[in-house]
């Protein structure tokens, strides 16, 4: 219900009116001031978010951020433009050059955040799926990107170690536990689970299971539309 003349409309309630696009009363202020608190306060459907897809090798980052990005791109709801940041591509480009050390994990993990958070400054929707070992680069990312003005979703993709290793079809697990790749995460570096993920997926479940979950978090948190809404 519309606001009756002289009624309080404090700053919080200034941005969920925008938010929502109720209209503002026209007694709160001048029509320019109006339009311009529109536009600063958009809706969660028009602003960028990022979903970080987090867990160990293998466990099935990839393959989610692939099938949530696909199902994002057939709602005929959704103008946005859709990233995926791919931890391996990433290390072939951006991170080129860096080791395994902890300083550069921690070094690569930053350099995607802050791509990221480009995106989403720029009303995209950015899809991660990175490793992301340290609770530390996390918490980092979360904040920078939500500092640009979105929504970060972080998505453990908490897959038991014994099926990464049965998924691992290029070896690097049995490279790891004979000592030949070192500094691997989940063998010999720690992976630190994230203390409090928007979502946690058991993905021993199948993907379609999942990618249905993240969408219908998305859709409940308002940051994407129904399909033709």
């Amino acid at each position: 219900p519309a606001l009756p003349p002289g009624s309080p409309l404090s700053p919080s309630l200034c941005v969920r009116v925008c938010q929502s696009r109720e209209p503002i009363p026209s007694w709160f202020s001048f029509p320019d001031v109006v339009e311009e608190l529109h536009k600063f306060y958009l809706p969660f459907h028009e602003r960028g978010f990022c979903c970080y897809f987090t867990g160990l090798p293998c466990s099935g980052k990839s393959t989610l951020a692939i099938a949530v990005e696909a199902a994002i791109r057939e709602n005929d709801s959704e103008r946005r433009n859709v990233t995926i940041l791919d931890a391996d591509i990433i290390r072939t480009h951006l991170s080129k050059g860096l080791g395994f050390s902890r300083e550069d994990r921690s070094m690569n993990v930053r350099r995607i955040g802050y791509v990221a958070s480009e995106i989403v400054k720029h009303r995209g929707i950015c899809l991660v799926a990175n490793i992301a070992p340290y609770d530390e680069d996390r918490q980092f990312n979360r904040n920078l990107i939500s500092s640009a003005g979105g929504g970060y979703v972080e998505v453990f993709v908490n897959t038991p170690l014994e099926l990464c290793e049965q998924r691992d079809v290029k070896g690097l697990y049995k490279k790891a536990r004979q000592g030949i790749i070192k500094q691997f995460t989940g063998i010999s570096d720690p992976y630190e689970p994230p203390r409090s993920p928007e979502l946690c997926l058991e993905t021993t479940e199948d993907v379609s299971n999942h990618v249905q979950q993240v969408m219908d978090y998305l859709v409940t948190n308002k940051w994407i539309l129904r399909p033709s809404e």
